[in-house]
């Protein structure tokens, strides 16, 4: 017997159930933006200018882990959206206990080789000797947390894939309000600086993880995480790293292009260019998380339908989010063009970082409303299980186009070069996924037509 989340897949309008999905998706992906917006924000008014660049030199590990929570997380909520569309519940049940076991496993030997070679770590990634104490006091700390950082992402993109959005944005929501009050305790009331705001992060997604994994030992969930379940299945394990190695392979690839980027800074702009590629960075971040959040929305309308043979509200799906993914780029493009120093402002109050920052911000944001389509586009393959097409656009990005526009732009126009670099990227990119795109609705096509004849009556074919 369907459940009524499960008929509302096959018969809601595509619009009123993508917000249903999509809204506490995107509110969840900004409250995890607001657990980094609020810790740079306090420690670059609070702190200073050189502490803002020193973790700007932590992006790169950051993405580094985050990337094992995609490997993980966005694999087995993709696959589980799949397996109840095709209504296999012990097949997601399984998913849910490898990947508690897979993240604590990767957790652990990540969290281990990182601390051991920290400090050489941060000195590749840029860091100088005035910023790389701040770079190892915060780091040090998250590091440590990561394990409930992943445990908290991953199990709540499943909780989100299994037809529980509303309550994934409230475990999410319970992080960032620990999170908003612990900060400035940690960081005026205890005096700790950098690392108080480090402290908050992980104690604020401890909390989050409690809450999360909490709902899966429920017996009213409707799919649980059983003790029988908690053991390495290869097959099922494959199943997950083959969709998660698309976004994984995207923000490794990140981490590199931000290695890359913070040296070539450093060496055309100084500590302060740093920064600003740190501030610039989060803005960007502010209005692509929130088209992350749209995506993790329609990932299990696309999905379950997907498995179920529903064509026709696959592609409905899919044309509506790449429309609202437009609108909130072509946003974040007139804001970032028009108004840029009140992005600078909100982080530092030191003139010449909020100069730089301005400059870079207006040049970064030129080819934003082509972002979003680019990013639906690789969230849509993942969706559906096409993993290679999904990680060849999460790559191009960042290797194929960035990496060259870092190595040879600034050779003509300095630091300017660096922020021309991710506008040309995009471009390319979005050109890119639209080919592919267009080659796999022709398929959808195909297939729905071959549905429709298999179910005409055996008259209305002679």
């Amino acid at each position: 017997m369907q459940t009524e989340k499960e008929i509302a897949f096959q018969t809601k309008k595509i619009s009123s159930l993508v917000w249903d999905y999509a809204l506490p998706g995107i509110v969840g992906t900004m409250v995890s933006v607001m657990y980094n917006v609020i810790g740079r924000i306090f420690i670059g008014q609070g702190v200073g200018a050189l502490a803002i660049s020193g973790l700007a030199i932590t992006f790169p590990v950051m993405n580094l882990t985050s990337s094992l929570g995609m490997l993980v997380g966005a694999g087995a909520a993709a696959r589980i959206s799949i397996s109840l569309g095709k209504r296999d519940k012990e097949t997601a049940e399984k998913i849910l206990g490898n990947s508690l076991l897979l993240t604590v496993m990767l957790n652990a030997v990540f969290i281990t080789l990182f601390l051991i070679y920290l400090d050489p770590i941060l000195r590749a990634f840029g860091a100088s000797d005035q910023t790389l104490p701040y770079a190892h006091d915060y780091l040090q700390i998250v590091l440590l947390g990561n394990v409930f950082v992943s445990l908290a992402y991953n199990f709540n993109a499943m909780m989100r894939s299994s037809g529980y959005p509303k309550k994934a944005m409230i475990t999410m929501l319970i992080g960032a309000v620990f999170s908003l009050i612990l900060t400035p305790i940690f960081l005026y009331g205890f005096d700790l600086g950098i690392k108080g705001v480090a402290w908050a992060t992980v104690i604020s997604m401890f909390i989050g993880m409690l809450f999360v994994m909490h709902h899966f030992l429920q017996e009213s969930s409707l799919i649980r995480l059983r003790r029988r379940n908690i053991r390495l299945d290869r097959k099922i394990i494959i199943s997950i790293i083959s969709i998660g190695m698309s976004p994984f392979s995207m923000q490794v690839a990140a981490s590199g292009v931000a290695l890359l980027m913070n040296t070539s800074l450093l060496r055309y702009g100084g500590d302060l260019a740093v920064g600003a590629y740190g501030i610039i960075n989060t803005v960007l971040m502010i209005f692509l998380m929130i088209i992350m959040g749209l995506n993790q929305g329609t990932q299990p309308i696309i999905g379950y339908n997907y498995g179920a043979g529903n064509y026709k509200r696959v592609r409905e799906t899919l044309f509506y989010s790449l429309k609202i993914a437009s609108l909130i780029t072509v946003a974040g493009f007139l804001i970032g063009t028009f108004f840029p120093g009140l992005f600078a402002a909100t982080f530092t109050a030191d003139a010449e970082l909020m100069g730089i920052t301005k400059r870079g911000i207006r040049i970064a944001v030129a080819a934003l409303p082509l972002v979003g389509f680019q990013i639906v586009s690789s969230s849509f393959f993942q969706s559906i299980g096409f993993a290679a097409k999904s990680i060849i656009q999460s790559l191009s990005r960042q290797l194929i186009f960035m990496i060259p526009g870092i190595i040879f732009l600034p050779r003509l126009w300095g630091l300017d070069g660096l922020w021309i670099a991710m506008p040309v990227s995009d471009t390319l990119a979005a050109l890119l996924s639209i080919y592919l795109l267009l080659i796999q609705l022709r398929q959808l096509n195909r297939m729905e037509a071959g549905d429709v004849q298999r179910n005409l009556p055996p008259h209305a074919t002679n």
